[in-house]
């Protein structure tokens, strides 16, 4: 872009205050036109016919703000017949040559290809950098979502055996540990189609797949020792119920029985059992007696879930 300058004095130049308002803004909208497309001051006189009237033409001219052709001021060039040339055009710098105008315009976009340039290396670099950066994450990601039901599957690491043992069994810290998978000889169960169960946890299982919470249980055998622990502590009913309320609230369905375990052991040890009453019975009044029937032992553990899910809300 091309700039028409005039002094800021001018406004009260001899010139400009003889020529009058209508033939100055002829004088204006020329000088501008002019310097849009580098005719170096030249009018053209079809533009000085359609900017503005024969008088005001006439007026710029008898004041000097504008030569015809054949003029004498020794510092105008002469303009084409016909046309008009703006006096002083170039005085003092004001104004650019053709030349100037060419050479600043090939310079800035010069100046614009270069920091193109720059900036596509930039962000050729960062892209690399990204693409490697993915990469790393790609690898990690297949780590992490690795298929369902691998053992240590990432975000469900099991606890250690040290931990289970000695947060719930207390006394058989010195156990010897389990084959993975397992419980012992006396409760293995191996299956070509999953993992081996331990007989002592198969209610818990069992319970879990029947109320819909199907996951894996390729556990290790401090895992499978803690799990009958909390069996023994809690009972099965009060565990499903716990992992129930878990399964809902989960944003992705969880895959392993890890998923619950830190849940099931944050839950309160329930009142201590009548004499008589099973391991996954516990009356809810002191003098209460013994269920007598299926239905009634289910509906005892679910209020013991009840209650259970009140100490824990209360803590």
């Amino acid at each position: 872009m091309a700039w028409f300058k005039i002094d800021d004095s001018s406004h009260m130049h001899p010139k400009i205050v003889k020529a009058g308002n209508a033939a100055l803004g002829l004088w204006v909208r020329a000088g501008a036109y002019s310097a849009q497309h580098l005719t170096e001051g030249t009018v053209p006189a079809v533009v000085a016919r359609q900017y503005g009237t024969a008088p005001q033409v006439r007026k710029l001219v008898s004041v000097g703000l504008w030569h015809e052709h054949g003029h004498s001021c020794p510092r105008c060039p002469q303009p084409p017949v016909g046309d008009f040339m703006v006096h002083d055009f170039f005085e003092g710098g004001r104004n650019s040559t053709r030349a100037q105008v060419e050479a600043n315009r090939a310079a800035a976009a010069e100046r614009k290809a270069k920091s193109r340039t720059r900036n596509e290396a930039r962000i050729g670099g960062e892209s690399a950098a990204d693409r490697a950066r993915n990469e790393r994450g790609s690898a990690t990601n297949q780590t992490r979502n690795a298929p369902p039901f691998q053992r240590e599957s990432a975000g469900q690491e099991g606890v250690s055996q040290r931990d289970a043992v000695d947060s719930v069994t207390g006394s058989q810290a010195s156990t010897k540990p389990y084959p993975s998978t397992s419980f012992g000889s006396r409760g293995e169960q191996a299956s070509s189609e999953g993992p081996r169960i331990a007989e002592p946890v198969r209610p818990l299982v069992d319970a879990m797949s029947a109320a819909g919470m199907v996951v894996s249980w390729e556990l290790s055998s401090a895992e499978w020792l803690l799990l009958h622990a909390l069996i023994e502590r809690c009972g099965v009913q009060v565990l499903v119920d716990h992992a129930g309320g878990a399964w809902q609230a989960a944003r992705t369905r969880p895959r392993s029985a890890r998923y619950f375990v830190s849940g099931w052991r944050s839950l309160p040890t329930p009142p201590p059992r009548a004499p008589g009453a099973g391991p996954n019975v516990v009356p809810l009044n002191p003098g209460a007696a013994r269920p007598s029937t299926t239905d009634q032992r289910v509906r005892a553990g679910l209020d013991l879930a009840a209650q259970l899910r009140e100490q824990e809300n209360a803590q």
